[in-house]
């Protein structure tokens, strides 16, 4: 029961993702996307910067791991704070 309540919380966060619009310069196109804060509290712990408490750069699988969706070819790039970005060549 208690497995099954996560995976509804899980999809519950996942659908709560923001992705903004996409956005250009000559090279790279770009967009940011924000995480709610409890899907952050099941990412698990090594995917964070212990020194910052931020995320670290994921890997495609391991941002696709935890629910965030893009085309193919997005990397993650930068790590403000409380958002991170992806960009695509």
């Amino acid at each position: 029961m208690a497995e099954r309540q996560l995976a509804n919380k899980l999809e519950e966060y996942i659908e709560k993702i923001h992705y903004s619009d996409r956005y250009s310069d000559d090279l790279y196109e770009y967009r940011h996307v924000i995480l709610p804060k409890p899907l952050l509290k099941l990412v698990p712990k090594d995917y964070f910067d212990e020194k910052v408490g931020t995320l670290r750069l994921l890997s495609e699988a391991e941002w696709r791991g935890i629910g965030i969706t893009q085309s193919l070819g997005w990397e993650h790039y930068e790590l403000p704070s409380r958002m991170s970005y992806f960009s695509a060549v």
